[in-house]
């Protein structure tokens, strides 16, 4: 199981597109710089993470590449946007995860 926290403790394998942002911010980066975009609602678990901000949450997602970009928000630190690699199972969770 894929565990965000973790990983980006423990990898280089990522990018870090925008940091202590406003969220708001980096929502309009997703929707902008992604092959695809779902939406979630808040506190949806994604890569071992729940997601927290204004609804609807985007995820970008690029399955050539076979990686995510999400918005990571972590209490005094603001809002991220991160890249990070995933598996085609973890990409179908989180397409299954979205609101229609």
């Amino acid at each position: 199981m894929f565990c965000l926290e973790t990983y980006l403790k423990e990898s280089d394998d990522y990018l870090i597109h925008m940091s202590r942002s406003g969220f708001k911010d980096c929502a309009e980066f997703i929707e902008k710089n992604s092959k695809e975009v779902i939406h979630v609602k808040a506190g949806t678990k994604i890569v071992g993470a729940r997601i927290i901000g204004i609804p609807p949450i985007p995820i970008g997602i690029d399955i050539e590449k076979s990686q995510i970009m999400i918005p990571y928000t972590k209490p005094c630190y603001g809002t991220a946007v991160v890249e990070v690699p995933v598996d085609l199972v973890e990409i179908k969770k989180i397409k299954d995860a979205a609101i229609p």
